[in-house]
């Protein structure tokens, strides 16, 4: 039984350790974080922007795991939930900013002269299908 446990212990880590690593290399490869200090101009604090991606990571991590409950109000859940979400919205505009995904994207379909259109097209569509997984799948 023992060695069972620690063999389960040991394929987990091993797991956590692999997506760690290629959750670091995908970030430092796209170059999110200095790209990110540029544009608020805060190139000081940059250690600060990778503490924070590192305590993210073990937060989530964690509360992944052991799927906690807090017991808070609305005007203290809604700031929180914004802020996760800017900072979700954020990490994606990086991305397909680091990787030109709308050029290409526009270039390929045919539609150079409509980027903006779709741009819109594809944030409305984040935002309606966000909010019917809270209104039809999340119990109240």
């Amino acid at each position: 039984m023992t060695i069972s446990i620690l063999l389960v212990f040991l394929v987990g880590l091993a797991g956590g350790l692999a997506v760690g690593a290629g959750f670091v290399a995908f970030l430092v490869v796209l170059g999110v974080i200095p790209r990110l200090t540029q544009l608020t101009k805060t190139m000081k604090m940059i250690y600060l922007y990778e503490w924070a991606v590192v305590l993210g990571a073990v937060g989530g991590t964690l509360g992944s795991l052991r799927d906690p409950i807090f017991h808070t109000t609305a005007f203290i859940t809604i700031p929180i939930g914004l802020a996760a979400g800017t900072f979700v919205g954020m990490l994606a505009a990086g991305l397909t900013e680091a990787l030109n995904v709308f050029p290409i994207l526009a270039k390929r379909i045919r539609v150079e002269d409509r980027i903006v259109i779709l741009i819109m097209a594809i944030v409305i569509g984040k935002i309606a299908g966000s909010l019917f997984q809270w209104m039809y799948f999340i119990d109240q």
